[in-house]
């Protein structure tokens, strides 16, 4: 376990306490080994004067919502101390009634809901509090031998905690243990299956208490067990098998989810161990993972539909052997899967929660490996993961209810999405909570979108492998495709019918025309397994007004056009949708410079923002527009809507 602390960049926070305390939280925030997306929690005693002037014990702890990696003072909750450290003379006291009454003292009401154990960090006698679910501690005390190896390992250097529930009851539980207690004579506390305590009234030494303990724990893990998650080749999986799997967990579900394919040699040597099934149906490394995870992943083999099944209908018994009267059922979907000999699946409403169900099932998977050298992996009872699961906190949080965005977990493609109407196009999907495969031929693409629901991929839509990469990538990153954007086209030179260069009008026929067909004809068997599929197609104006000069392109979209009628009267029976729009005069793109602005403005007589403006409702369409009209084509305005022809021009006074 690296030592991270930095004596030069610690004395430059000049003894700021709370200066500190988010210091030392980034230092172990950095590592996963430590805590991983929102893990762990940290706190700091200080003091602050009230509005008489009095001066107060504070306990700034870390706020609910908050990840120690990225943790800014903001985030620390300010509490009354004394407030704390009376809740923890009650006897009994519900996790609901402590959260309410660890709001009630707070200093600051804008500031984030305390840590649930808040009370515990109270009670320890020092002013720095260190708290993480370090997987080398956590590993060993899930084995037969657990609390035996941890002894030996550490002696009296630390207080070990039987597991019990976090929140009220394990402040409590530590309570009455350390009533007439000498805190001075540990270095820390091992809570049994959940983490570790370090502590001390000075933040380095509070720090790398932690960093020795999970150290040793480490050591040990070399010595013990010492195999490693050996590396071996996986068994390729088909595309087409994983947005079936994505649609068959949707539907235990109840929403659209996404996907994502591991198949790092680890995942895939991992789910081909002999008694993989036995191992991960003992549950996850901490209580805590399983909000994210659920008690189990689900094994897929060849008839993955019956495993799907069974996985509900064994959560629904899970339920009910355990729930009381007032609990609500969550969903009876897994979050993660194993694939034999494939590799590992992540299933989740959004690009950050998949992320953080693969790191939750890598480290799991590492774990369990490594505890199974050390006598067997074992994990809580099903009784007391169920008590986290359905814990009361998180039941008020399916009663407050959190409103999802339109597309999230739905799956979109754009081509031609470097700049202009693509590029937009990409943009408003992000706002409505889509996650997109951003097509190009410009290899800028990969870079051009720093966000992580965006999948940059430089294709050639005239080439039919590079379209099929395209998708597969897709589906492999994402589980599969909801939604279509068939955006990419070329404007061709001015060429007059009878000085048409063949070259040219074949170039224009490719790229505007026969692209889009070959893309819809590779997305077709994907979209019948996506959530409401819909597809918009980029068409013209020229359709219905055509110029002189531009048959090359016009003949093209009018062609695109017909295409996208045919597939209407195709494509319906499968229940997708298919429509397209006809933009004119969008002049903020890489094809309209400054200066063919200018020369076109001048042609007509006009000023530029004339030129812009020149319709009937006086009014400059930007890409921004056409991508609204479209997005909104892809979702539930539109929703009975297919074959449709809709214009995006301002007016113009030919088409009307």
């Amino acid at each position: 376990m690296k030592n991270r602390w930095d004596q030069t960049f610690a004395e430059s926070l000049n003894g700021d306490l709370l200066k500190l305390r988010v210091y030392t939280s980034r230092l172990l925030g950095q590592d996963e080994d430590l805590v991983m997306h929102g893990g762990g929690n940290t706190s700091v005693k200080g003091t602050e004067k009230n509005i008489f002037g009095e001066e107060e014990e504070i306990l700034f702890v870390k706020g609910s919502g908050w990840d120690l990696a990225t943790i800014e003072e903001a985030g620390f909750a300010p509490v009354k101390l004394e407030v704390l450290k009376r809740l923890a003379t009650l006897e009994t006291l519900s996790d609901i009634e402590m959260v309410r009454n660890q709001r009630m003292a707070m200093t600051n009401p804008a500031a984030p809901n305390p840590s649930v154990e808040a009370i515990l960090h109270a009670i320890i006698p020092f002013r720095f509090v260190d708290h993480t679910h370090a997987d080398a501690v956590v590993t060993i005390t899930n084995t037969p031998n657990g609390e035996q190896q941890i002894r030996e390992l550490y002696g009296n250097r630390v207080l070990i905690i039987p597991y019990v529930m976090p929140g009220f009851i394990l402040a409590r539980t530590i309570f009455e243990m350390t009533q007439d207690f000498d805190w001075s004579s540990i270095d820390g506390m091992i809570l049994m299956n959940h983490g570790v305590f370090t502590f001390d009234h000075d933040a380095r030494k509070s720090y790398e208490k932690m960093i020795e303990l999970v150290s040793t724990a480490e050591s040990y893990l070399d010595k013990h067990a010492t195999e490693d998650l050996p590396k071996r080749t996986f068994q390729p999986v088909d595309a087409k098998q994983i947005a079936e799997i994505r649609k068959e967990v949707a539907q235990l579900w109840g929403r659209p989810v996404l996907c994502r394919l591991n198949t790092s040699q680890e995942a895939v040597f991992f789910s081909a161990l002999p008694n993989m099934v036995s191992l991960v149906s003992r549950g996850p490394l901490t209580p805590d993972h399983i909000i994210r995870t659920k008690r189990t992943p689900v094994v897929l083999n060849e008839d993955f539909r019956t495993d799907l099944n069974d996985f509900g209908h064994q959560y629904d018994q899970y339920f009910a052997d355990y729930a009381q009267p007032d609990q609500t059922k969550l969903d009876r979907s897994p979050r993660w899967g194993l694939l034999p000999s494939s590799g590992t699946l992540s299933f989740g409403q959004n690009v950050k929660s998949i992320q953080i169900i693969n790191d939750i099932s890598r480290h799991t998977m590492q774990a369990i490996y490594r505890a199974e050298q050390l006598g067997g992996w074992t994990a809580l009872p099903s009784k007391d993961l169920f008590e986290v699961e359905y814990w009361s906190l998180e039941q008020e949080k399916l009663k407050k209810g959190k409103k999802s965005q339109p597309f999230e977990g739905r799956v979109a493609i754009v081509t031609g999405a470097l700049s202009g109407i693509g590029a937009a196009c990409v943009e408003t999907l992000l706002e409505e909570g889509a996650v997109v495969s951003a097509l190009d031929i410009n290899p800028g693409i990969i870079e051009r979108f720093s966000h992580q629901s965006v999948l940059g991929i430089e294709c050639d839509v005239t080439k039919e492998e590079d379209l099929s990469n395209a998708l597969d990538q897709t589906v492999r990153h994402f589980g599969g495709v909801d939604l279509l954007v068939s955006n990419a086209g070329i404007f061709p030179s001015s060429k007059t019918i009878d000085s048409m260069d063949d070259e040219i009008w074949q170039r224009s026929i490719d790229v505007n025309l026969t692209s889009h067909r070959r893309l819809l004809q590779q997305t077709v068997p994907f979209l019948r397994l996506g959530f409401d599929p819909s597809v918009v197609i980029v068409g013209s104006k020229n359709v219905p007004a055509p110029g002189p000069g531009a048959s090359a392109y016009s003949v093209a979209k009018a062609g695109l056009t017909q295409m996208v009628r045919v597939a209407a009267l195709e494509l319906g029976k499968y229940g997708i949708r298919i429509n397209i729009v006809h933009p004119n005069a969008v002049y903020d793109t890489d094809i309209w410079t400054d200066e063919v602005l200018k020369k076109r403005a001048e042609h007509y007589g006009l000023t530029i923002d004339e030129y812009k403006t020149n319709n009937v409702l006086k009014t400059e369409v930007k890409s921004k527009d056409v991508a609204h009209l479209i997005i909104a084509m892809l979702g539930n305005t539109f929703s009975k809507t297919t074959g449709a022809q809709i214009p995006i021009d301002g007016g113009n006074e030919r088409v009307i």
